[in-house]
């Protein structure tokens, strides 16, 4: 049994100097205007035929194209049109946001998506402090009981602290040696010698090093399969551990994590971002296709409309890649990268009106249940309770009887009587849910995945270096980066 993943490493902390890959040698770029043969087979007919002026069906030209409008396009979209550069967003959406989402259910707001920031993230605070966007402590209900993982298969009833608390102690096991390789957690790579012996575990490999009970086991990976998407083999030992670092290496800093909610919902920001921006923002527009020569690119949407532009960025999850024909293809890293996926496979977020009798009920499921966790949220004035939910499977939540039976599951004996789902995997828009990087996908991916392919840039919070995927701070940070690339372009 070894505890430490990193037990008999050498090799100094320091090894920035070894954590920059080449850049990827850049193809010849077909050209997409000019109607040569090449464009031709690639776009659809009705927008490789442009007409002898060459702008017969054109929409609209800019500067830069950005495709999204969640925070890394309205981040990317601020700074472009600070510098001068005209800029027109596409979003498939009928909203902006990407992955947050703020709505209501049972008369109360909710999200659908992301829930929580914290100011020691450094991006959001520094958004925050510009727009004067308050926080506000989120609060859940005091569990009166607690379901949580039995041995025999069945949700086993259980004294809530006491469990909690072993929960979190085991989770910290897994872990153990993450300010080893994660010392400089915004800079994942600087221990790079480090890094490299633990990027290729996955989650369930670390907790079977552990050699822990079968009750332990459950504990745990209830937390580390329901953040994999619904297996801890899918996750990355790694990709867990630079958000566990960046708390701090403790479970206080994991816990502040997801404490606060903005003021106006987790997409205030952005729709500030979009609207301090001079872009133009054209919503239920999907984009189908992106095509680049050496001055100039070309973006089809679904409606096979053409937009024409110096430069184009593409801040959407990774996942969303293969979704969009690119001319020429994407760079390797990239193909790679979106035919892995990095957002996890299984993803419903939904927010369940309880009956009376159900009481503060606090209930977590073994990784790969219908739900992993249900948590009491408030009692309504009619005595119902509100919760809130979360499930890594691939369970089709379209029912109430179907709501119900998942929750069932782990919460024996509770009567849903009303619920809102969203299935991110399931989403046309991002194919997965938080991103959260697998086995070798460090060293496989960073820094080449960030990094420009001629006029063809990438964003997304997937593609970030400190609070990757799961967070907006993320998303930030890497429209801060694009949209410096594109200005060093342009």
């Amino acid at each position: 049994m070894n505890d430490d993943p990193t037990a008999g490493l050498a090799g100094s902390a320091n090894d920035s100097t070894a954590r920059r890959n080449p850049l990827l040698g850049r193809r010849t770029l077909l050209k997409v205007l000019g109607a040569t043969a090449a464009v031709g087979a690639t776009l659809p007919a009705t927008a490789a035929a442009v007409g002898q002026g060459g702008r017969i069906g054109v929409r609209n030209t800019a500067d830069v194209i950005v495709i999204g409008a969640g925070y890394a396009g309205a981040t990317t979209a601020r700074q472009l049109s600070a510098a001068g550069l005209s800029v027109l967003v596409l979003e498939g959406r009928d909203r902006i946001g990407g992955s947050t989402w703020t709505t209501t259910f049972a008369g109360k707001p909710i999200e659908l998506g992301g829930q929580w920031l914290t100011t020691t993230q450094p991006h959001v605070k520094a958004e925050l402090d510009r727009y004067g966007v308050p926080l506000y402590a989120d609060s859940f209900l005091n569990p009166e009981r607690a379901f949580f993982p039995g041995v025999s298969g069945q949700a086993a009833q259980v004294d809530f602290i006491p469990a909690i608390t072993r929960q979190g102690e085991l989770l910290a096991k897994v872990m153990d040696g993450s300010d080893l390789y994660f010392p400089r957690p915004m800079q994942p790579l600087y221990a790079r010698t480090r890094l490299a012996r633990v990027d290729p575990l996955s989650l369930r490999q670390r907790i079977d090093q552990l050699g822990l009970s079968p009750l332990d086991d459950l504990y745990v990976g209830s937390v580390t399969g329901g953040y994999s998407g619904g297996s801890s083999a899918a996750g990355g030992l790694a990709g867990m551990a630079q958000w566990w670092a960046l708390g701090g290496h403790t479970n206080a800093g994991w816990d502040s994590q997801t404490q606060q909610r903005p003021v106006g919902g987790m997409s205030a920001i952005a729709r500030r971002m979009l609207a301090d921006s001079r872009a133009m923002v054209k919503l239920n527009t999907r984009v189908t296709h992106v095509g680049a020569d050496s001055s100039k690119v070309v973006v089809v949407t679904e409606d096979g409309a053409k937009y024409l532009a110096r430069a184009v960025v593409v801040a959407t999850p990774v996942n969303m890649w293969k979704s969009i024909t690119f001319a020429p293809g994407l760079p390797p890293v990239h193909a790679a990268a979106t035919r892995q996926g990095v957002g996890v496979a299984n993803s419903t977020k939904m927010w369940l009106r309880l009956a009376p009798e159900t009481g503060a009920t606090f209930a977590c499921g073994p990784e790969g249940a219908p739900v992993t966790s249900v948590i009491p949220k408030e009692t309504l004035d009619n005595g119902d309770i509100l919760a809130l939910g979360f499930s890594e499977s691939n369970t089709a939540f379209d029912s109430l009887a179907a709501v119900q039976n998942a929750v069932r599951s782990i919460l024996p004996g509770a009567r849903v009587l009303d619920y809102r789902a969203q299935a991110w995997s399931r989403d046309p828009f991002t194919r997965g849910g938080w991103g959260m990087r697998k086995p070798n996908q460090y060293l496989g991916h960073l820094p080449a995945i960030q990094q420009p392919h001629g006029r063809v840039h990438f964003a997304g919070a997937d593609i970030a270096d400190g609070w990757y995927g799961a967070f907006i701070d993320g998303a930030i940070e890497s429209g801060f980066r694009a949209s410096a690339q594109v200005i060093n372009l342009l």
